[in-house]
């Protein structure tokens, strides 16, 4: 491991480093060093992505129980035909 990946790794376990702080010090080190700096970032992220906060995912099925209950197919086919009452016909 070369010097400056250690120095990289060093000042993130210290301080709050800025974003461009963390690039400039990462444009520093070689190419090996690079690849291992994402070896070892990447799985933060995917942990970062995959998190959700209150634990696990929301269903779909339930996601607009707070609307209601759907309407009957009888209320859909009662509002289509007073929507349609009043359209013109003209053709």
């Amino acid at each position: 491991m070369g010097y400056e990946y250690l120095e990289l790794v060093g000042f993130l376990l210290i301080a709050e480093a800025t974003l461009d702080e963390v690039l400039d010090l990462a444009k520093q080190l070689s190419a090996i060093d690079k690849i291992r700096l994402i070896e070892r970032v990447a799985p933060e992220v995917e942990g970062d992505l995959t998190a959700r906060p209150g634990g696990g995912s929301r269903s779909l099925l339930g996601i607009l129980k707070d609307l209601g209950p759907a309407p009957s197919a009888e209320e859909i086919h009662v509002a289509r035909h007073e929507a349609c009452a009043s359209f013109p016909r003209e053709f």
